[in-house]
């Protein structure tokens, strides 16, 4: 049985793990850095990413979640969740786990007053994806092994880069599964290569 943790110390954790549990996995809410141990694979959700980098620091779990990545383990970022894995931040010298090769700009779609929903044709997802955009960050520029899976009015909002996936919108607060089941099989994959 697949595993997969949900980061749960702030945003859309609980929608997250119901959105797994549809896919027919096991989710796991991960409060300490000990569950991550647990865990085939793991989300980041969206929130907001200051509150949740201060909360990493303060709960002692950057060095597991970069040996989370060390070890191959899949990690997907949604909204605030892409800003914490992405390898560089515009306005900022350093990034927070920085391990997928994208450079992104925080709160590049306007405040939360300019959230907005859009019909998004993502590769190997789907041809009309609804995805929400609640104060969106976006990938201003893709690594050359990243594969860009979509993008909205000429702005990367969804890419991939080996075993992480990341994606400006919340696909969490929609009931379709079709994203979050992409990263299951991500994991899937993942875990058949650690078995061979």
């Amino acid at each position: 049985m697949i595993k997969i943790g949900v980061l749960a110390l702030q945003g859309a954790v609980r929608e997250h793990m119901q959105s797994l549990e549809a896919c027919g996995v096991e989710a796991i809410a991960i409060k300490h850095k000990e569950e991550l141990q647990e865990v085939d694979g793991l989300i980041l959700p969206g929130g907001e990413s200051t509150t949740m980098r201060r909360l990493i620091d303060k709960y002692d779990f950057m060095d597991a979640l970069k040996g989370l990545a060390a070890e191959g383990k899949p990690m997907f970022g949604t909204c605030a969740g892409l800003i914490l894995l992405a390898k560089h931040l515009i306005g900022y010298n350093e990034p927070h786990i920085g391990v997928m090769d994208v450079t992104v700009e925080r709160n590049s779609f306007g405040r939360q007053v300019d959230s907005f929903e859009a019909d998004l044709a993502i590769t190997g997802v789907a041809d009309d994806f609804p995805a929400v955009f609640i104060r969106a960050p976006h990938i201003v520029d893709a690594g050359e092994n990243v594969e860009v899976l979509c993008k909205h009015n000429g702005r990367i909002v969804a890419a991939r880069d080996g075993q992480f996936l990341g994606c400006s919108f919340h696909p969490e607060l929609t009931d379709d599964h079709r994203i979050t089941a992409y990263f299951v099989e991500m994991v899937k994959e993942a875990k058949q290569k650690q078995l061979v």
